[in-house]
């Protein structure tokens, strides 16, 4: 019997030795092993259309065994910039690559300088948010980066601070993401009921379509104090990851509307892995979706597109803000 056991051992441990790949420190060897990481845990080849075997063949004719390290870093970039996802970075001890054109082609559709105006000088500060309520008797919550830890106790204030006004406004354009527990956190003063937000897929195999079933997902009412007005909640290409589910979340709250662009999406749960040379890549390995089981991937539109007007810019306003003012005094603009 022990015979036997160990001889089950040794053949899975050859079964494993036969079936992990192992690539050389090499700019050939570096650049095979990034292309099969990808091809086998990214989740996002098909639903984007990406042909990786086309990418392999176009990009490996740019990889020479005397290439420096600037130069292989630069074509692998350029070979993971084919996947238009703010998710995938490669780090070396030089640099991060990055692909920011999920944002940078499109209109802000806020200013900072705008923003400072609304928010005045005597704003409030609880942790990563800053509150106020506005003349209108209008509340204002800008959460720039969900980074920014906040906790219950500083939502219970905020909350109760702004209590008596006769609805809100969450700005968090321009929030890049952070993390998804403060996302959730905050979705979570919005509700009384337990809601479905979306679903989420984990990779099962080396297919790119080797998907678990999709989990559901679930935004938890807080125990904490809650609104229980009406809200808007204003986004732009620049609310992504973390913001982006926050989104997601708050689009099924009853009392929320959404103004403004279409976010910038990111919403694969990254996942990191490392090349022979050392440097590390970090890329989207599973995949998350509405409630109707869409990919938010490239974004969520808004209720209610509005974009920053020159007009109103020359005049110190912002055409969203205002906008969102105006739904809160007269539901019925909508």
């Amino acid at each position: 019997m022990r015979r036997f056991l160990l001889f089950l051992l040794n053949l899975i441990a050859c079964i494993a030795c036969v079936n992990e790949d192992t690539f050389d420190d090499t700019p050939e060897g570096n650049f095979e092993a990034l292309w099969q990481i990808i091809d086998e845990h990214y989740c996002y080849l098909d639903y984007k259309a990406v042909d990786w075997n086309e990418v392999h063949q176009r990009y490996s004719q740019y990889i020479d065994p005397k290439m420096n390290k600037a130069q292989l870093q630069e074509v692998l970039t350029d070979m993971l910039s084919e996947l238009r996802d703010g998710h995938v970075n490669l780090y070396t001890s030089a640099d991060v690559s990055r692909y920011w054109a999920w944002h940078e082609d499109y209109p802000r559709q806020w200013s900072q300088e705008l923003r400072d105006h609304y928010l005045g000088t005597d704003y409030q500060i609880a942790a990563g948010i800053k509150y106020r309520i506005l003349e209108d008797n209008i509340g204002l919550i800008v959460y720039e980066s969900f980074s920014q830890a906040i906790g219950e106790g500083n939502l219970d204030d905020v909350m109760y601070t702004l209590r008596s006004c006769n609805g809100l406004i969450v700005d968090v354009r321009g929030n890049t993401g952070g993390q998804l527990t403060m996302a959730e956190r905050l979705s979570q003063r919005f509700t009384n009921e337990r809601l479905l937000v979306g679903y989420t897929q984990y990779k099962t195999g080396r297919g790119h379509s080797d998907f678990s079933a999709p989990k559901a997902e679930y935004l938890e009412p807080s125990k904490g104090v809650r609104w229980q007005k009406r809200v808007v909640l204003l986004q732009n290409r620049e609310c992504y990851s973390a913001c982006n589910s926050f989104i997601r979340n708050m689009r099924e709250c009853p009392l929320v509307t959404t103004l403004g662009d279409t976010s910038g999406g990111g919403a694969g749960m990254p996942f990191s892995s490392e090349l022979p040379n050392g440097w590390s890549v970090r890329f989207s390995a599973s995949p998350s979706m509405d409630v109707e089981m869409q990919h938010t991937e490239f974004g969520i539109a808004p209720d209610i597109p509005c974009s920053l007007d020159s007009a109103d810019v020359a005049r110190g306003r912002d055409t969203l803000m205002e906008r969102a003012r105006q739904l809160l005094h007269n539901p019925e603009a909508s």
